[in-house]
């Protein structure tokens, strides 16, 4: 009787293609003889979250016993923080479910392979924190060398924007001349509306009391 498996694949941004992941643990599967009888995938979404709808579809379907082996491409595909890595081992681990990373090459259908779960998960929870720490010192010499950090506002002709809106041009037209969001264009309208209202509601007390001086 084959192993029935599933497959759990995982993409940080919605630009990245998951099914390459599938088409190769597909066959790794097959090369495994093992049957495949679900995939879980995950788009878009950070390793670094520990609730995803996929890991938690998958995870649900575990505790049914729907499956005794799962499938990775590699460890960073499941979680990113050794914390959250190994919970999810160790709970595959009490439902009697083999993890097995492609990548990697290692199952955890023995002692060694525990071992080395652990030990690689957290070379590679280092190596993120080592990334970050690289951003942080970057953000810090650009400080002190008085240089700006993060996004740069963009050169927008505010008033421009605004007069071509009120004027009638479509939101679409206005955010495609001034090369921004429509969203950027809605605020930016509704801001200087803001701003008209408040001067007029200050200027009008003194033009009622000139109207009475004249009278």
């Amino acid at each position: 009787m084959k192993n029935r498996c599933c497959i759990y694949a995982r993409v940080s941004t919605p630009d990245q293609c998951v099914n390459n992941q599938l088409y190769d643990l597909r066959l790794f599967a097959e090369q495994r003889g093992f049957e495949v009888v679900a995939e879980y995938t995950d788009v878009g979404i950070s390793g670094s979250k520990a609730r995803r709808p996929g890991l938690d579809a998958m995870l649900r379907d575990g505790r049914k016993r729907a499956f005794n082996v799962l499938i990775v491409a590699a460890f960073d595909r499941l979680a990113r923080s050794t914390k959250h890595f190994l919970g999810v081992v160790d709970e595959l681990d009490s439902l009697g479910i083999e993890f097995i990373s492609k990548r990697e090459n290692i199952a955890t259908d023995g002692a060694m392979g525990r071992l080395f779960i652990t030990l690689i998960s957290s070379i590679a929870e280092l190596e993120g924190d080592l990334i970050k720490e690289r951003v942080r010192a970057g953000i810090r010499r650009r400080k002190l060398e008085g240089l700006p950090v993060g996004r740069q506002p963009l050169n927008v002709d505010h008033a421009s924007l605004v007069e071509d809106r009120l004027r009638g041009m479509s939101l679409t037209e206005v955010a495609k001349r001034y090369g921004v969001s429509r969203a950027s264009v809605v605020r930016w309208v509704r801001e200087a509306r803001q701003r008209d209202s408040v001067v007029f509601a200050q200027i009008r007390p003194e033009a009622q009391e000139a109207v009475a001086c004249a009278a």
